[in-house]
């Protein structure tokens, strides 16, 4: 038909990537649930233990003992930074820029697994545990890594941009 508007096709087509990461970490924080009691550890291998921790702070366990108010406090912020990332996507084209949006996409399936944790239990559950003889490093989950490896994505595609927009004409 003369004059129709094909719609918009827009970066929200990794969505699916978002789906995948908050089905993958619920049903892993399940499993550790279901199966470790709290603090229980299963050693597997040298530098990596299996233990169901529960974080009621962010990262490294930041505001852990702040009273309550954090749990809220992070709910909100999941809430506001994945109604951003969706924004952006939706404004980003479909094409030209998949390292930017995959890199949101984990991003917000990362948020959104936590944020579920948050939201319905009051604390983030985490079960991977590297260490170094007796130093430990912080407890991770699904989400995490969700997090951490959209957030590198970011950098990356922001690295590649300055290249694109600095390269000489020609």
């Amino acid at each position: 038909m003369k004059g129709d508007v094909l719609p918009k096709q827009t970066a929200l087509f990794w969505l699916w990537l978002s789906v995948i990461v908050v089905v993958a970490d619920q049903l892993t924080k399940w499993f550790v649930v279901t199966q470790f009691e709290l603090y229980e550890v299963m050693q597997l291998g040298p530098y990596l233990e299996l233990t169901r921790l529960h974080n009621t702070g962010a990262a490294f366990s930041l505001l852990a003992q702040a009273g309550g108010w954090q749990r809220w406090f992070f709910v909100g912020l999941a809430g506001t930074i994945s109604v951003a990332i969706v924004w952006w996507l939706y404004t980003l084209p479909a094409r030209g820029y998949p390292w930017l949006a995959i890199g949101l996409a984990i991003i917000l399936g990362g948020a959104i697994g936590n944020g579920i944790d948050r939201l319905t239990l009051g604390h983030v559950v985490d079960f991977l545990h590297f260490h170094w003889q007796q130093a430990y490093f912080p407890a991770f989950n699904v989400a995490d890594i969700a997090i951490t490896s959209g957030a590198i994505m970011l950098v990356i595609d922001a690295l590649m941009h300055t290249r694109r927009t600095k390269a000489p004409p020609g």
